[in-house]
């Protein structure tokens, strides 16, 4: 079956930096977009970043532009988010999630298949 593993979460100060990773398993890896969201209690899903097949295409929720980076590696079927000036309002469950919709975006619900989560704490 499919399983996206995200890792790489943690306690980290503020203006530190922070690299997740998600490995894919039990699908064509190379053929899904693959996102980021993330997550706090109480509030909606929100959209972080997106990459496209082949890594050429990136896309990024406005509160992460020129901080966070999305990568891929389709030979190791895996996606990273690499972290760069956190703030406290980055504390969130980050969730990694693949779609084979090309221009889901930001749009949580076009994504088939998603991550368990990985906590990611940002103190002052």
């Amino acid at each position: 079956q499919v399983q996206l593993v995200e890792s790489g979460g943690g306690l980290v100060q503020a203006g530190g930096s922070l690299r997740l990773s998600c490995a894919a398993s039990g699908l064509t890896f190379s053929s899904y977009f693959t996102g980021w969201f993330r997550q706090t209690p109480g509030k909606e899903r929100e959209f972080v970043a997106v990459i496209g097949r082949s890594g050429g295409f990136t896309y990024y929720g406005d509160s992460v532009k020129g901080r966070f980076t999305i990568s891929r590696d389709n030979a190791k079927n895996t996606v990273y988010l690499q972290m760069n000036s956190l703030k406290t309002e980055d504390t969130a469950v980050y969730y990694c999630a693949a779609t084979l919709a090309p221009y889901a975006g930001g749009d949580s619900a076009r994504y088939d298949y998603w991550g368990q989560g990985t906590q990611v704490t940002v103190s002052s």
